[in-house]
């Protein structure tokens, strides 16, 4: 056993006379003076297992009962991994205390392909910059995507699923894949429930979903490096309603015995992120600058997890120049928000990396690379500060027309114009003159310009700091140091083409 791993007991047994999914086994671990109570699984052949995921070091005695029994002790080892992520404020954080920052991408049917496939996608991934894959637990059934899994997740019976006879292989397998991810830093967000279907998955009966979740969660919620998604898209599943999603949340966060990060997919409306048991926001939008007022609404970190995908398909969410997608990447990062990737260039095999993966064809993945080098190297996770009209948020202002603005506000006779507009215009032009720029306390500032062609610009930085600046072409992936021990008020300039960023390091 050791801190932050998968700890493992196995015991075999006859097979379980009716569900194979819902069988009568309990654990109890207890552990530097904490008892965690989970369930064990059914693994087929007259297997039967419990996992546990120890979150600190130590002397350890555990108990089982139920269709099989024992008892025993194990000395938990320290940690040499940084254990699960979790919502901490708007970001993220490993259990042992270290910044996590989602550089994620999507590969859906990542499971349901060929071996061969399969594994040159992993070993895509292991050259790639990506620490999150998107992937779903049912096959995918949508353009460039028709080929039949090799597995499926449960039996048939009498020609319908049946929950409650899990299929070993497909389990195994994908487990496999996980901890592959695992191995090289990368967090699985596992996506629950999609309606790109025609084998009948998405159209569960309630009973049947909650069967199936509660087989998934005993059988993977020790495994540290996976995120729930409750969907893709849950407002495309007419089979379930609003009401339905609250209560697979729930569900979710009950059988959980850790508390993985959780949330939930949309389409067009996006979900309710207040929801006590979502621990962050998940959203597809392209208005990646929205994240202030996000963070007003919700409190909660932001992930675009789908902002369109570099690629050359007919659908316009899958012509995106890359280009485009880094300068997304960068305004989402520089807000305080985080962003994730995709990729769609059409290829008569229908092997498109958003959906089957393989290998990678696009020009973002390298620049997103040095986006990340940057922002691993800073001290802190981004906060957005802005700058101008653009850095107030909706909620400012309207609580500013509501109230009553300062008298240095009114000074200004643009900033008092805003006032005056009509609220349904306050949004769509506070975010019109966004500037993304973000800062680490006084350690870091980092500001992108995205499409400004600007020949000089301006930094507010604190008087009493000095600091080292660089400006950083976020395409052509370069950075040069134009200052040193600067600080206060400065201007520098800029060679007055798209997508500049500067960067300004507190010096000692």
């Amino acid at each position: 056993m050791r801190q932050y791993e998968t700890f493992e007991l196995t015991f075999t047994g006859s097979e379980p006379e009716g569900s194979r999914a819902l069988v009568d086994l309990q654990a109890e671990f207890t552990l530097a003076g904490e008892t965690k109570r989970v369930r064990g699984f059914y693994a087929g052949g007259g297997v039967y297992k419990v996992r546990f995921y120890p979150s600190a070091a130590g002397g350890c005695s555990w108990k089982v009962w139920g269709t099989v029994s024992g008892a025993g002790e194990e000395f938990c080892e320290p940690a040499v991994s940084h254990g699960m992520v979790r919502a901490s404020g708007r970001h993220f954080k490993y259990d042992d205390g270290t910044w996590y920052r989602p550089f994620g991408t999507t590969v859906y049917a990542l499971v349901h392909q060929e071996r061969a496939l399969t594994d040159t996608t992993m070993e895509t991934l292991r050259k790639a910059p990506f620490n999150k894959v998107r992937f779903c637990v049912f096959p995918k059934h949508y353009d460039f995507n028709h080929n039949e899994p090799e597995s499926y997740p449960f039996e048939k019976t009498d020609g319908k699923w049946d929950v409650h006879k899990p299929v070993a292989a497909y389990w195994e397998a994908l487990e496999a894949r996980i901890r592959e991810m695992d191995a090289m830093g990368i967090q699985g967000d596992l996506i629950l429930f999609h309606p790109y279907d025609r084998w009948g998955f998405s159209r569960f009966s309630m009973e049947d979903s909650f069967v199936y979740l509660d087989y998934l969660l005993r059988r993977l919620s020790a495994m540290p490096n996976l995120w729930w998604s409750l969907a893709n898209e849950y407002d495309l599943m007419p089979n379930y309603k609003w009401e339905n999603w609250e209560e697979f949340a729930g569900f979710v966060a009950e059988h959980d015995p850790y508390g993985h990060c959780l949330s939930n997919h949309n389409c067009m409306a996006y979900w309710d992120f207040t929801q006590k048991e979502i621990t962050h926001c998940c959203i597809q939008d392209v208005n990646v600058n929205e994240v202030p007022e996000l963070w007003e609404r919700y409190s909660k970190p932001v992930v675009f997890d789908e902002c369109r995908y570099e690629g050359n398909i007919i659908h316009g969410w899958g012509n995106i120049s890359g280009r485009e997608l880094v300068r997304r990447f960068w305004t989402a990062v520089c807000c305080g928000g985080y962003c994730t990737h995709g990729e769609t260039f059409y290829s008569e095999d229908e092997v498109l990396w958003w959906a089957r993966g393989g290998v990678l064809k696009g020009e973002s993945p390298v620049r997103i690379a040095f986006l990340k080098e940057i922002v691993d190297s800073l001290p802190g996770p981004l906060e957005f500060m802005g700058e101008g009209s653009g850095g107030y948020t909706e909620g400012q202002l309207l609580a500013m027309k509501e109230k009553g603005a300062s008298e240095e506000f009114r000074k200004s006779f643009f900033l008092t114009a805003m006032l005056n507009m009509p609220e349904k215009q306050v949004k769509a032009f506070l975010t019109k003159e966004r500037v993304a720029f973000g800062h680490c306390g006084q350690e870091a500032y980092l500001k992108f310009l995205e499409r400004q062609c600007a020949a000089v610009t301006r930094m507010n930085l604190p008087e009493e700091g000095r600091y080292r600046v660089e400006i950083i072409d976020t395409w052509e992936m370069t950075r040069q140091t134009v200052m040193e021990n600067a600080c206060g008020s400065v201007q520098i300039d800029l060679p007055g083409r798209e997508d500049m960023a500067v960067l300004a390091i507190r010096m000692g």
